[in-house]
């Protein structure tokens, strides 16, 4: 397990000064980034083999969201790797170890000129070993896509949506859904699968499906194929 000590800034809260999701996922995101960063397969080593990490799907558990100032400690680990996928565990604990917020996620290990999967192996990943996995009540990594849906307004990709992959970041699509969520609704469960990559000046066409306790966003390329799938649940 990787971890690091962090206390929640007054830029990653929202009105109630409580963390969003947005910074429960870049904590995430940063958390596997420092590994990767810490064991020598950072950015430059990925790049020099032309080899890049991109996440398939996520699915995220809020216990509860931190507040201003709490100091808190964001872990990752991965638990599997099957030919060209890998598998990580995340969680953020309160100083008194209780879990705040636990997530699976799985990532595909791409060629980065021409995206196609490379299979992963012991030589590709190495000073990794898988973990125990978390023991949660793990979703279907594919998110089905919802019959009855309507049609949001457009918007377009802009700069600030754009990671160092030179496309929109896994956690500006979460951010872009919630955009659309009712006022009010509580996240308690986050799942995402990722289809396709926008990139700068992509439009993006939003679709919304409520379902009692549950919202899914559906964020489409003009030509209505998702780039991803977004389900919300309170």
């Amino acid at each position: 397990m990787y971890s690091f000590k962090s206390r929640v800034r007054y830029s990653e809260v929202d009105k109630n000064r409580k963390m969003d999701l947005t910074s429960i996922i870049n904590y995430f995101q940063d958390c596997s980034m420092f590994q990767l960063e810490d064991v020598g397969l950072g950015l430059n080593c990925l790049a020099e083999k032309k080899r890049v990490w991109l996440l398939n799907s996520w699915q995220i558990i809020i216990n509860r969201y931190p507040a201003l100032g709490e100091e808190i400690t964001a872990s990752t680990w991965a638990y599997d790797f099957k030919s060209m996928y890998g598998y990580r565990n995340f969680m953020i604990q309160d100083s008194n170890k209780e879990v705040a917020a636990v997530a699976n996620s799985v990532w595909v290990y791409l060629d980065s000129e021409t995206y196609y999967p490379v299979k992963v192996s012991a030589e590709e990943v190495p000073g990794y070993s898988a973990e125990e996995k978390y023991n949660m009540d793990y979703a279907p990594r594919k998110i089905g896509k919802p019959k009855n849906l309507t049609k949001l307004t457009r918007f377009p990709v802009i700069r600030s949506n754009i990671d160092s992959n030179n496309h929109v970041n896994n956690g500006q699509y979460i951010k872009m859904a919630e955009e659309f969520l009712p006022l009010g609704f509580q996240i308690r469960q986050m799942r995402a699968e990722y289809k396709m990559s926008a990139v700068l000046g992509d439009i993006i066409v939003p679709y919304i499906s409520k379902d009692n306790d549950k919202c899914t966003i559906v964020l489409s390329n003009i030509e209505d194929k998702p780039y991803t799938i977004i389900e919300f649940t309170q």
